[in-house]
């Protein structure tokens, strides 16, 4: 995922008045822990980062562990192509007692974003515990995500137990690079009746606290923007740098760019933002949560509308956004440019396709000498799940279980996750509570990923609770 999983809409918010939950401490692991355990450190000191690791290898150990605890040859399937031998995946079924129920998914991702061992403090391949946190490369993004699947059909094995829906896992690579082999894409694409089912479950949602000891929030996401890079280029004849002249192709360019740094998409909701921002201002007595519900009423409140956008994430939760993110142009120190490439990055707020938003481009940067081009256009538009009670209620009745007095609001991604495939190929998904994150980020994406210990295990009973739940229901 290109943001922080862990309560990334969550993250919005400023602590409500009074803390929620407080988090008291981590007593001794149960055996079902320790078990747990073993199978969440194997995945995450097994590098599965694009450049240099292996995904077919830690599907291929899970895939072990699954044969292991009773799983037949034909109920789990290894997959990957012959020219990305190590981004491989595992799709495993566990099947239920009714044949009339349609199956419910279960989604993570086992690559995870590059880390160096000479930028980390610790070896970002080695599962270490400091101070109530388990520390690791893909601690929270996504691996803590995907060893709760394994480990709950594991323990579904074990039992004997088959709930009356079919429930499939389906752990891939390829999310956190854009350019890599996909297996979400690929199961979506070849193998879309392995992964057929009712509903899906994924990375997204999670909690979020006050860096102070108090679960604040959790959030389910439902839904996501639509992930576009668009490729800007502008070229000229050029010359010799003593005798410039006005056409210049940089200067094209950085035209282009400062039009589209000025333009404001226009501020819109659905039914799940209109929802977030509702539910989570009212958390709030502050200015800011007061203009968060005034917009719910009124759009076009100029004045909340002034306040809102001084928070990045909630002016990007309201609208598509495109931002310049790369740009390389000129080839020589002496000589006029020939020819410059910018990349514009979007993320599209649902219901707009990219050839919108590049209609839309073309008309801010009103200049034919500036070519606009998709930088990829195979991907599907994302589509919101609804807010269907039927998932919703069991996954609120369970957090005030686990989370007590802790409010759970559905939100909308900014980034982007797997969730894209597997909704545009017809299957709703949503982004469940879990484990919870800090203020700071919890170094997803960057330096020391970390999660604290206590949210690990009390989102892992969470969540295996909501599975068992979800698939009687």
């Amino acid at each position: 995922m290109k943001l922080p999983l862990l309560a990334l809409a969550a993250a919005t918010l400023a602590a409500p008045a009074t803390a929620q939950m407080t988090i008291t401490p981590m007593g001794p692991l149960r055996p079902d822990q320790q078990q747990f355990f073993d199978l969440y450190k194997q995945l995450v000191e097994t590098n599965t980062q694009v450049s240099n690791g292996d995904c077919t290898l830690a599907a291929q150990q899970i895939a072990t562990r699954l044969k292991d605890a009773g799983f037949k040859d034909d109920q789990i399937t290894l997959f990957s192509t012959p020219d990305h031998p190590k981004e491989g995946g595992i799709v495993a079924v566990w099947p239920g007692t009714d044949k009339a129920e349609k199956a419910m998914l279960l989604l993570a991702h086992i690559d995870v974003v590059e880390a160096k061992r000479s930028d980390w403090e610790r070896d970002p391949y080695k599962l270490v515990e400091e101070n109530g946190y388990y520390y690791a490369r893909g601690i929270a993004d996504d691996k803590f995500m995907a060893a709760v699947w394994a480990d709950t059909l594991v323990r579904f094995a074990k039992a004997h137990y088959h709930p009356k829906r079919t429930v499939k896992m389906a752990l891939t690579c390829g999310e956190e690079t854009d350019t890599a082999f996909n297996g979400a894409q690929y199961l979506a694409s070849h193998k879309r009746d392995l992964i057929d089912a009712a509903f899906a479950l994924n990375e997204g949602g999670g909690g979020r606290t006050d860096g102070k000891g108090h679960l604040m929030v959790q959030s389910i996401q439902v839904g996501e923007k639509v992930y576009q890079d668009y490729t800007l280029t502008t070229t000229n004849p050029g010359g010799h740098s003593s005798q410039p002249v006005p056409d210049n192709a940089i200067y094209d360019m950085a035209r282009a760019l400062d039009a589209v740094s000025h333009y404001e998409f226009p501020a819109e909701f659905n039914d799940t933002t209109r929802a977030f921002f509702s539910k989570a201002g009212a958390l709030r007595p502050d200015e800011e949560g007061k203009a968060m519900v005034a917009l719910t009423k009124n759009l076009d409140d100029a004045e909340a509308m002034k306040i809102v956008n001084q928070d990045k994430a909630l002016h990007s939760m309201l609208r598509t956004t495109c931002v310049a993110t790369m740009i390389d142009g000129g080839h020589a120190v002496n000589a006029l440019p020939q020819h410059v490439e910018a990349n514009v990055n979007c993320r599209i707020f649902p219901g707009h396709t990219p050839a919108e938003i590049k209609d839309v481009l073309t008309k801010v940067i009103d200049n034919p000498k500036v070519e606009i081009t998709y930088r990829r256009d195979d991907k599907p538009l994302a589509k919101a799940p609804p807010l269907d009670p039927k998932i919703l209620g069991p996954v609120e009745k369970l957090a005030a279980k686990y989370f007590p007095g802790v409010p759970v609001i559905p939100s909308m991604s900014t980034g982007a996750t797997d969730a894209v495939y597997t909704s545009g190929a017809g299957i709703p998904t949503y982004g469940v509570p879990s484990a919870w994150g800090d203020p700071d980020g919890n170094g997803v994406h960057g330096l020391n990923e970390r999660l604290q210990i206590k949210g690990i295990y009390t989102g892992r009973d969470y969540l295996y609770d909501l599975v068992k739940t979800l698939a009687n229901e």
